[in-house]
């Protein structure tokens, strides 16, 4: 019967694997290259080709392998990174000595070469906005061609015409390409291409030596998506272990996206901004008017956190509101480079990476890639947003990422962030800028970061909410302050909320509640008991 010839042709089956020495294996063919010396793990990349290059600021770059890059002297590269590093470390490097041709990239940041770069002409320079760029190396190793988001439509990045290239005389040699823009659900969104690389440069925790990989905290970033989206993956690690080390289920990228594993002999793990616990007898600075305006914005804005929310928060003024959290509520701060559960107060040690600073993170924290970070961004996961701007219109239209021809700091993850329809969206800024130019306009007249975005501003001397239709109301002022002062040094008309004097007294009382809020939150937390003498008295 058919059973008995399925036994047979089996028993025939293992009698022939045993007598040719044949064996099944759920590995894969390919062997994975194990090199000792980074350089013999990249002189075959050849003159123009794209290269994938992980890491967030300076957390989690190859550092082994660029710098076996500027060995072989490998020129005319596309590179596709978050950014370029600093001038001496890093991508910079590679810059200085001009082996890149093309930067794909999110944020130029306080690299002064490459900025110095792109403005002279030197560079090409396809800034892209944050998520944007982690979903087109996602796509790219997922297969997808292109995709639709609505990050960065009404912008340079939808209309075309961003510089990518300066000619010396300042004006535009190349330029970008308008996207394909389509409706769905009543929302405009534009179609942005995948990106594969022909290698891509990984810096990893361990591998074990079947070629499977980890990664350490916030050092997933952009690494993990790129290790997926390049021919050849080259991929440097701390530690090399036996198989078996890991967990089947703890593995973050399998042997089968590995092509070369190089154990690195030493890493720098340099850090833009280390911050440290401070000591509590040092006595502190006296502050300067600018850092009284500065203050007074923080205070106000750390009212806008809510019990439960989740709340990204940007470089600056925004990250420190984070300091004046209310002691009895709890808030989810996220970040672009991979955390869920973060805290900045300086009355806490560091130990991770967020934009340029270290942070700690809580208890019940999460790390992961910064393709996944801007899905729970795009997905509308994340209830607020609050960042700078240099520029904010009647109707909610928001600049902040660059000036042509004279400043560029790149976009980052802002034109996500402000994209998202789920989000509040927040502006945090000084009410003018030097010379006391207008901040607040009719029209924005930089480029902008996204289109009627913005729902609130907040400035030392005034609080506005924004209507996408009917404009601003002016909802609060500073003590001392009446909406005629406002109206002198604000580039647009407003409404006045009827209950404007209520509000004036109701931020003074917040703010001086903030104060004691903070100082009892302090207090809690180096274990010592909240000043209730003070508490009492205010």
């Amino acid at each position: 019967n058919e059973m008995d010839i399925l036994l047979d042709s089996w028993g025939l089956f293992s009698m022939c694997m045993s007598t040719c020495g044949c064996y099944f294996s759920t590995s894969s063919q390919r062997s994975r290259q194990f090199y000792s010396d980074p350089l013999d793990a990249v002189k075959d990349i050849p003159n123009g080709a794209t290269v994938l290059v992980g890491g967030f600021g300076l957390c989690g770059i190859p550092e082994n392998l660029i710098n076996s890059l500027l060995k072989t002297g490998v020129k005319s590269l596309t590179a596709v990174s978050n950014n370029a590093g600093v001038d001496d470390f890093g991508l910079g490097l590679l810059l200085q000595t001009k082996q890149i041709k093309r930067m794909i990239s999110s944020y130029v940041g306080e690299n002064v070469e490459f900025e110095r770069q792109y403005l002279s002409g030197e560079l090409e320079v396809e800034l892209t906005p944050q998520g944007t760029l982690a979903e087109r190396i996602r796509a790219g190793g997922a297969g997808v061609p292109a995709f639709f988001t609505a990050t960065g439509y009404g912008t340079l990045i939808q209309e075309g015409g961003s510089p990518i290239k300066y000619n010396k005389d300042g004006t535009i040699a190349i330029a970008s390409e308008p996207r394909e823009v389509r409706e769905f659900n009543g929302r405009h969104y534009i179609m942005e291409k995948s990106i594969t690389g022909d290698f891509a440069l990984v810096k990893a925790w361990k591998a074990d030596k079947a070629g499977n990989v980890i990664f350490r905290k916030t050092a997933r970033n952009f690494n993990q998506p790129m290790c997926k989206a390049a021919k050849i993956t080259i991929v440097e690690v701390e530690e090399i272990v036996d198989v078996g080390t890991f967990a089947a289920e703890d593995i973050h990228i399998p042997s089968i996206y590995v092509h070369r594993i190089v154990k690195g002999d030493s890493y720098e793990k340099r850090i833009e901004r280390r911050t440290v616990k401070k000591g509590q007898a040092e006595n502190p600075k006296p502050k300067k008017d600018s850092d009284i305006v500065r203050e007074r914005i923080i205070r106000r804005a750390a009212l806008e956190f809510e019990d439960g929310m989740y709340a990204n928060l940007g470089i600056g003024i925004p990250m420190l509101a984070s300091n004046f959290i209310k002691p009895d509520i709890t808030v989810h701060l996220q970040s672009e480079n991979g955390i869920l559960g973060l805290v900045t107060l300086h009355k806490l040690p560091f130990n991770n990476l967020i934009c340029k600073e270290t942070v700690t993170v809580l208890p019940g924290a999460a790390y992961f890639s910064s393709d996944d970070s801007f899905a729970m961004i795009r997905g509308g996961h994340i209830n607020l947003t609050m960042l700078g701007a240099m520029q904010v219109s009647k109707y909610g239209d928001l600049a902040n990422w660059m000036i042509p021809g004279k400043m560029v700091k790149g976009m980052g993850g802002a034109m996500d962030l402000v994209a998202s329809a789920g989000t509040k969206v927040v502006v945090t800024m000084e009410h003018s800028a030097k010379g006391d130019k207008h901040k607040i306009l009719e029209k924005c007249n930089l480029p902008l970061t996204g289109k009627q975005c913005v729902d609130r501003i907040i400035t030392e001397k005034a609080v506005f909410d924004v209507d996408k239709d009917k404009g601003l109301t002016l909802i609060e002022v500073w003590e001392g302050l009446t909406p005629d002062d406002i109206k002198k040094c604000t580039g647009t008309d407003f409404e006045v909320n009827e209950t404007i004097e209520l509000q004036k007294r109701i931020i003074i009382l917040n703010t001086l509640h903030h104060t004691v809020c903070n100082i009892a939150h302090c207090d809690i937390l180096l274990h010592t008991k909240p000043s209730n003498t003070y508490l009492n008295e205010n």
